[in-house]
């Protein structure tokens, strides 16, 4: 039964992704992965280039920050995950419809996570506050040296436990 409410949330992503898409007034990035691999291999943009490789993506224009939130944050892309993810950004202060439909939609269709959104929603009120930054500006900076700035060393702990607890109940890893 978990598995078809996690079909259900694939779906929903990705038919509402397009509808929001429409709406955003910003411009694409207009980078690729590729883009990405040639920054310094310390950069915030060669860290972002490496997710999407290993995942197989390529940036999705207009929402691309919400991977650079996956780089930041270290969470997976399994629908579990992006929830949770969702849930940090709402601790953090981020406030959008888009965020409200999915924690609403995410926690009525995988209630069982429920545990873990909580905590990464706690780990989004510990933080330096990280979603109102323009991350295309981002890429070129020292990744280690920028993401110190958002969280410090106990919450950084702290996001590896979430992490490290959460990865021993889930088929898939994460990495940090």
């Amino acid at each position: 039964m978990i598995t078809i409410r996690k079909q259900l949330i694939t779906w929903l992503f990705e038919k509402s992704q397009r509808i929001y898409r429409r709406f955003k007034k910003k411009q694409p990035w207009g980078i690729t992965s590729e883009d990405l691999l040639r920054m310094p291999i310390n950069s915030y943009g060669y860290r972002l280039g490496g997710f999407l490789r290993s995942n197989e993506f390529e940036l999705i224009p207009k929402v691309e920050r919400h991977d650079a939130y996956h780089v930041l944050t270290g969470f997976g892309t399994c629908q579990e995950d992006e929830i949770a993810l969702q849930y940090l950004c709402f601790g953090n202060g981020k406030r959008t419809p888009y965020l409200f439909a999915v924690l609403f939609l995410g926690t009525l269709i995988l209630p069982d996570y429920f545990k873990y959104y909580r905590k990464a929603y706690d780990f989004g009120k510990r933080s330096n506050s990280f979603h109102h930054f323009d991350f295309k500006s981002v890429l070129p900076l020292d990744y280690q040296l920028f993401r110190s700035t958002i969280f410090s060393e106990e919450t950084i702990e702290a996001l590896h436990s979430l992490h490290g607890n959460f990865a021993s109940q889930s088929s898939k890893s994460i990495t940090v």
